[in-house]
């Protein structure tokens, strides 16, 4: 199951107003293009631990799993599969 409309439509409610929903795609480097600053990045993981009840660890903080619509849509994907048995 892919949240990427529900990511979306946070991005553009926080930090693109002005965008509408088809002009701003999947792939679009939120972090390189200044969308979301060190602050920024900082309110989207509290959302992202909130909106998908997943914990963003130390290995999760990477950059590069919030740096696009798909990587954030791939991170949630992750971390939401529960950790096997072992």
């Amino acid at each position: 199951m892919t949240h990427e409309n529900l990511i979306k439509s946070f991005l553009i409610d926080e930090f693109l107003p002005e965008v509408e929903p088809s002009e701003l795609t999947t792939g679009y480097d939120l972090l390189t293009n200044g969308v979301v600053d060190s602050l920024g990045l900082l309110k989207l993981i509290a959302w992202v631990e909130t909106e998908f009840d997943v914990t963003v660890d130390d290995a999760g903080l990477d950059p590069d799993n919030f740096r696009t619509i798909a990587a954030i849509d791939a991170f949630v994907a992750r971390a939401a599969v529960p950790a096997e048995a072992g």
